[in-house]
């Protein structure tokens, strides 16, 4: 049946042509959405999901990682003596303005954390240390930021918050969801630039948990022991934060609402030309009828043709989108593709062109073999 598909498929080239060019929009638009959604989600939690944390303790109320208030520090104290608790460690996270050489301001999202440890700090870097932002006013900024503030080497000063501070190492892979750069430095300089925060309160408490105990026993503990903090483990907060951003900002309904258009064109395409096709071909289907097939074949070849677009359509979609990625991150653009991702949506290609072939099936059913006797 699939070589008889194909055939029809074959017959009149050009219409083939414009299904398929109209199939590979459709999915290419779906891997596009699909990909920089995920992509966007996977930068609004970089920090949580790339810190050695198991858990963390936040302000009360707070819905995301990057709008977090400042609470006491003594919270720490009372989480270190924690049973179940191996190691701590206390995180700024604020916003300050960032001076350009040209003039003029930048808003930058600064990450303060503990030199020693490196949790909370960059994970990889292009050039410096980690550790190069103890003891003075240092700073490391992320390689994305060159897009924001211009031409930015090692040993370079920037003025953060009427502070005058030396660059001493470029990260990468810490691009940001909300397109300020981050700037990480030492916890106490962070504490010390950002006055909202105070000498005395920290925004996020992280902290490993001994081996072999469980973290969700140790985060139950942590909820019942502390007040004025909520405690999360990493996978709930980083989940918290990508929700908060998908549901709250109307981010998620966008990417959605394009998805599901993309989809009701690619079903509108395959179903007209399947229908049209089965109409011009009526009589050889009501000939097939004549000769003994029953409509489960017929149905078979309908299926096929689809599974036909279907499946080009795919292919050609993938390797399109396999090739833009880099397109993308040129642009400034985050896109994720995986298997994941590439398994969904060919099974959501699949169901788009089989579902739009069942409509042509309710004509077959009607095909009476008497049709080749009729002018």
């Amino acid at each position: 049946m699939l070589y008889v598909a194909l055939r029809i498929l074959l017959y009149d080239k050009v219409r083939s042509l414009i299904t398929l060019v109209g199939i590979i929009f459709a999915v290419g638009l779906i891997f596009a959405q699909i990909g920089i959604y995920m992509g966007l989600m996977a930068t609004s939690s970089v920090i949580i999901d790339n810190t050695d944390a198991d858990i963390w303790i936040t302000s009360q109320n707070n819905k995301n990682f990057d709008f977090s208030q400042p609470f006491p520090e003594y919270i720490y104290d009372h989480v270190l003596s924690t049973p179940g608790i191996q190691a701590a460690e206390k995180l700024i996270v604020a916003w300050g303005l960032i001076r350009q050489e040209q003039g003029g301001t930048e808003q930058v999202e600064i990450i303060g954390y503990n030199p020693d440890s490196g949790i909370g700090g960059p994970w990889r870097l292009k050039e410096g240390d980690s550790r190069s932002v103890k003891n003075g006013n240092f700073i490391i900024v992320d390689e994305s930021a060159g897009k924001r503030l211009g031409d930015i080497r090692v040993g370079d000063y920037r003025d953060i918050l009427f502070r005058r501070l030396q660059i001493v190492g470029i990260s990468e892979g810490v691009k940001s969801f909300t397109t300020a750069p981050f700037v990480f430095t030492s916890y106490k300089l962070a504490q010390s630039l950002v006055g909202y925060i105070g000498p005395d309160n920290t925004v996020f408490v992280v902290t490993k948990v001994v081996p072999g105990v469980e973290v969700q026993q140790v985060v139950n503990t942590l909820k019942n022991k502390l007040t004025g903090v909520d405690v999360y483990t990493k996978e709930a907060f980083s989940r918290k934060t990508r929700l908060y951003w998908t549901i709250e900002t109307g981010v998620g309904f966008s990417f959605l609402l394009t998805i599901i258009i993309s989809f009701l064109v690619g079903m509108l395409i395959v179903g007209q030309t399947i229908y049209n096709s089965t109409m011009e071909h009526i009589k050889e289907f009501g000939t097939l009828k004549a000769l003994g097939a029953d409509n489960l074949e017929i149905y078979k070849i309908i299926f096929s043709q689809a599974l036909i677009n279907a499946l080009a359509g795919y292919l050609i979609s993938l390797i399109i989108t396999l090739a833009s990625v880099k397109f993308y991150e040129a642009v400034g653009t985050v896109m994720i593709v995986n298997p994941w991702m590439n398994l969904s949506v060919l099974a959501l290609t699949l169901f788009m062109c089989l579902s739009a072939a069942a409509v042509s099936i309710r004509k077959i059913k009607k095909i009476d073999p008497a049709i080749l006797f009729r002018g």
